[in-house]
């Protein structure tokens, strides 16, 4: 499944993120872009605010708690089908975490000559972007202690708590907060599978895996369960992770060879 991205022999339809003279150049054009787009909702909240409210249908406050109360819903919600595409796409992520642990214990059980090492760094390298990315930068981190309500908290869209812009942990959230999106994050790290996947096998999925990776984020922009800030740095985070773990495999693994 997984195929060597040092390889000569991939492909021109991908960019050049992965090839060894580019990885680490990759990983710092991605981090500057993060940050930059952290800065850029960050000076202007009002891109949030915007695209929030093309989602967000107000409506009459039945009992009024406050004066100048908001009130409505975000109604894409509680559709029945977009439902349950979230809930499909939910575990996805690490449904596929699980096939590739699969995949590497049956890679460690083979010795010797049959021993794909090529294989087994790629697996390892894509599990650990999923580790270091989604599970503890963004749901045991940055969700955690950011503060930032999501737009259906927030009184501007029915909530309770005030506004904050992205990368502000002044936010009243408690817990699983809305900076930045896990499911943006895990999204992102399936799209970063594509740039793994053997050319074969790359042609027939890559597409879909696209699709997906871009809907999970839409939805939750949709669902009033996120910013567009939140949704965008999350699935990109996932990226960053994974060319900063490619560069420095990359590297270990050029040392090793003039070290031999």
């Amino acid at each position: 499944m997984i195929t060597d991205p040092n390889s000569p022999s991939r492909g021109g339809r991908f960019p050049e993120l992965l090839r060894p003279r580019n990885a680490g150049d990759a990983f710092i054009s991605l981090f500057c872009l993060w940050w930059g787009l952290l800065g850029l909702f960050s000076l202007f909240p009002q891109i949030d605010l915007a695209v929030a409210k093309l989602f967000f249908v107000p409506k009459q406050c039945l009992v009024p708690s406050r004066p100048g109360q908001i009130c409505g819903s975000f109604p894409y919600s509680d559709d029945r089908i977009l439902r349950l595409l979230r809930e499909a796409f939910l575990d996805l992520p690490y449904i596929v975490a699980f096939v590739l642990v699969w995949m590497l214990f049956r890679c460690w059980q083979h010795h010797g000559a049959t021993f794909n090492s090529l294989r087994a760094r790629n697996l390892k390298l894509a599990l650990g972007t999923l580790l270091i990315g989604p599970v503890l930068i963004v749901n045991l981190w940055l969700k955690a202690f950011s503060g930032r309500p999501r737009p259906r908290q927030t009184d501007l869209f029915g909530g309770a708590f005030d506004f904050v812009q992205a990368g502000s942990f002044a936010g009243k959230c408690v817990s699983n907060c809305s900076f930045i999106s896990g499911e943006a994050a895990s999204a992102g790290w399936l799209f970063c599978l594509i740039f793994i996947i053997p050319k074969p096998m790359r042609s027939l999925v890559a597409v879909p895996i696209a699709v997906v990776s871009l809907l999970i984020p839409a939805l939750r922009v949709a669902f009033g369960a996120h910013y567009l800030s939140d949704a965008v740095l999350g699935w990109l985070s996932s990226l960053v992770v994974f060319a900063a773990l490619l560069a420095l495999s990359q590297t270990t693994h050029n040392r090793r060879i003039s070290e031999n």
